[in-house]
């Protein structure tokens, strides 16, 4: 058996609201296509729209306009971690999906002033269309072998990600704590079959041996090629092989990632959801945020008098970078 293991990331770009990133990971017989594995209940976006459930690059799910409906309907159906909650009534709240997948206790983020975690869930998809969602979901896994296991997402609000460039002067900082950090606890969480982690890459870099030691500690992480549009790396001395690849448009290419991608911004727009009632209790009329450059100023501009009055500091809410 092997673990084919995705991660991405949602929340980079904005100023306001938390930066998002999920890992995935899935136990296969073999390498192989998911897509094509479980065809019986997924399909990529630009097929033929049809029933089954939609898994891909999370920008070609969602935007604003289309709504939440099928970025829901996915996340929620194929969500291991709902499973002793989440049955036929759904009964559910963002508090209750984050106790199950966030690296970090639910407190930790109960200490951003905008958050209560009391969205009930589903916010948009119908619980029966859900119901059968996750039926065939389990359904096409289990007839192709194929288990779900370790997923978690580390959620960085403001705060933490101002501390993070502050102390490292970059902001590709977040990106590589966060990243380390749930391939460690991954690694923790799994039994020692063989793992494939695959990476959506950011940014022009193309080496990656020290930041990946981080996670490895044990082993030792070794580069068998590293360029432009693809680095892999292997890891020796742990007690199962492991092989890292970092390769641009990864959510489009590798259905872990796409599904990381999925969760990371389904995460997202949940938490923003809950940021903007909190602004909106102080200033009814204010127009919601998604928090990305651009509106991300008007927004802020308006919450500032409300802030000062809360006693908020504004690093507490708008990131630096």
């Amino acid at each position: 058996m092997l673990w084919q293991i995705g991660i991405d990331e949602a929340g980079y770009g904005p100023n306001l609201g938390p930066f998002v990133m999920t890992l995935v990971a899935c136990r296969v017989p073999e390498e192989g296509d998911l897509w094509q594995l479980l065809k019986a209940g997924v399909r990529r976006a630009d097929d033929e729209p049809d029933h089954r459930l939609v898994i891909a690059d999370s920008k070609q799910v969602y935007a604003p306009a289309r709504g939440l409906t099928n970025l829901e309907r996915t996340v929620l159906a194929a969500s291991p971690w709902l499973a002793d909650q989440v049955e036929s009534t759904l009964h559910a709240s963002i508090g209750c999906l984050l106790d199950c997948l966030s690296c970090e206790p639910l407190a930790v983020l109960r200490q951003e002033a905008w958050f209560v975690g009391d969205t009930p869930l589903p916010t948009a998809a119908a619980l029966e269309e859900l119901n059968a969602a996750r039926m065939l979901w389990r359904a096409s896994c289990a007839a192709a072998n194929v288990t779900w296991g370790f997923c978690r997402s580390a959620i960085v609000p403001a705060p933490r990600f101002n501390d993070l460039v502050d102390q490292w002067h970059s902001k590709a900082a977040v990106l590589s704590v966060a990243v380390t950090d749930l391939m460690r606890r991954c690694l923790e969480a799994t039994p020692p079959e063989p793992m494939r982690f695959v990476i959506d890459k950011h940014g022009g870099r193309n080496t990656y041996s020290a930041l990946l030691q981080h996670a490895f500690q044990e082993g030792i992480v070794f580069a068998e090629s590293e360029g432009r549009e693809r680095s892999v790396y292997r890891v020796e001395g742990l007690d199962r092989p492991v092989q890292i690849v970092v390769t641009p448009k990864a959510d489009v290419e590798h259905f872990t990632v796409a599904l990381a991608s999925m969760v990371s911004k389904y995460v997202r727009e949940l938490l923003m959801l809950e940021f903007n009632r909190f602004w909106r209790l102080h200033l009814p009329d204010l127009e919601p945020t998604a928090g990305y450059p651009g509106d991300s100023q008007r927004y802020f501009d308006a919450i500032r008098p409300i802030m000062q009055k809360l006693g908020i500091a504004d690093r507490l809410v708008w990131r630096c970078r």
